[in-house]
């Protein structure tokens, strides 16, 4: 039973990587995108929140600072 709830923590926080890296892609078209603006901001805060520290022991800080390099 812990694998299940790993594995869904494991995919929410996956599918918050593929919102953010969509956002972002988004923005680079259209950087006045209210929606993918929102959605940074949302993926930014799930990052931090104290819901993602109970999903996982990982660092959500690192995993955001990643991200924004990316976009390098």
């Amino acid at each position: 039973m812990d694998e299940i709830w790993l594995n869904l923590a494991n995919a929410i926080i996956l599918q918050a990587v593929h919102d953010y890296r969509k956002a972002r892609s988004i923005l680079q078209e259209k950087p006045d995108n209210a929606e993918a603006l929102a959605m940074i901001a949302d993926v930014e805060r799930f990052f931090k929140s104290n819901w993602f520290c109970r999903l996982t022991s990982a660092d959500g800080k690192k995993i955001l600072k990643k991200l924004r390099e990316e976009e390098v």
